[in-house]
């Protein structure tokens, strides 16, 4: 009764449709009958921290390498990873020693020394998966996008301040070191032209490409206006899946600021990039790079800068401390299951990635009905 099964819902099912509901009860009578709920966790003042893995597909299994690459350094102790494909559990817990489970109910119940946990399942078992892990005093970091529904994303916050638990979402591009390098030279962003382009692959096709990709840029950008939004244009095809596959979306904001995106799964080269102007400067992201390129007229550039054709523009760039942005947002949220300290991406702030994401995806198909697609 207290296991989970979420291989059928890696593709199909609309959002907020969960599938093999009966495999998996519903949160609270899921920890009621697996004896877990309020089961306290205590940190030890000293390292390592007891970690797991839920889920660990492609990406799930990243999570587990920078885990292990910490638990070298005596950061954690990664006890193991859970995946309803146990020939998969079993591979990915060999290759980072450590140990495998079937199930959730099956690792909580006999390895109650877990304090944090990663949550990369699909999407639409998110909610599920998180639920029983904090009603069993577990810390979670949640992948993006946090959850199918705002419903569903209200439910976790609810749940996390119900049980005293750190709850990170997992957006990714804020842990870009050339998306940190940037963060001081953000004045009053005006206007920004955003690409991410990649090409086909079979993963995370049970959401759009806006929840899948896009959101991404979302969150960067409204990390960046600070500011509602005030008007949506957007336009979205289904390509090589039953979902919109490439999207161009037009955003105002009641600052006046207007950003444009451009997301694609099904593009021929692969591109990352964001760009923004405000006044006196032009500053470019180069996400797989990892640079940033500053242009800024008069002396606004600072030290350091050079001339460019135009001697009234300077360009210089910034410094960037290269990292992987998976190890620096893992290295994060450690630090605040340590420390009890707010997360550097709060639930709130996925939540409101997603609102604006789902936002998009109506506009999308208000779209498609008025021009009959």
């Amino acid at each position: 009764m207290c296991s989970e099964s979420w291989g059928a819902s890696r593709a199909g099912g609309e959002p907020g449709e969960v599938r093999g509901d009966a495999a998996f009860p519903s949160g609270s009578e899921t920890a009621k009958m697996c004896g877990l709920q309020y089961r306290s966790r205590h940190l030890s003042s000293e390292f390592p921290i007891n970690v797991a893995v839920v889920g660990v597909g492609a990406f799930g299994r990243n999570h587990a390498r920078v885990y292990r690459q910490l638990q070298q350094a005596d950061r954690v102790r990664l006890v193991g990873v859970v995946d309803p494909d146990t020939a998969r559990a079993d591979a990915v817990a060999r290759e980072f020693g450590c140990k495998s489970f079937g199930s959730l109910e099956q690792m909580l119940t006999t390895h109650s020394e877990v304090q944090a946990a990663s949550v990369v399942v699909p999407t639409v078992l998110h909610l599920k998966v998180a639920r029983t892990l904090m009603e069993a005093g577990v810390d979670v970091l949640i992948e993006k996008p946090l959850a199918s529904t705002l419903a569903e994303a209200d439910e976790l916050l609810h749940l996390a301040t119900k049980h005293g638990r750190i709850a990170q979402a997992g957006h990714l591009e804020r842990f870009n070191p050339a998306v940190r390098a940037t963060l001081p030279l953000v004045t009053q962003p005006m206007f920004f032209e955003v690409h991410r382009l990649s090409v086909f692959s079979p993963r995370a096709l049970d959401v759009d490409v806006v929840l899948d990709l896009m959101i991404h840029d979302l969150d960067i950008v409204l990390a960046f206006v600070h500011s509602p939004v005030k008007e949506i244009r957007a336009v979205g095809l289904p390509i090589l899946s039953g979902k919109v596959d490439i999207a161009n979306v037009r955003v105002e904001f009641e600052s006046g600021c207007v950003a444009n995106f451009t997301a694609s799964r099904v593009s021929t080269e692969r591109v990352r990039k964001l760009r923004f102007f405000q006044p006196r400067q032009y500053i470019s992201i180069d996400y797989g790079r990892q640079d940033v390129l500053l242009f800024s007229v008069g002396g606004a550039a600072g030290s350091g800068a050079q001339p460019t054709v135009n001697p009234q523009i300077q360009m210089a760039k910034p410094p960037v401390t290269a990292e992987e942005p998976l190890l620096a947002e893992i290295r994060a949220f450690l630090s605040s299951v340590e420390d009890r300290s707010r997360p550097v991406v709060p639930l709130e702030d996925g939540r409101r990635a997603l609102e604006l994401a789902l936002a998009i995806l109506a506009e999308i198909r208000r779209h498609a009905g008025r021009i009959g697609l």
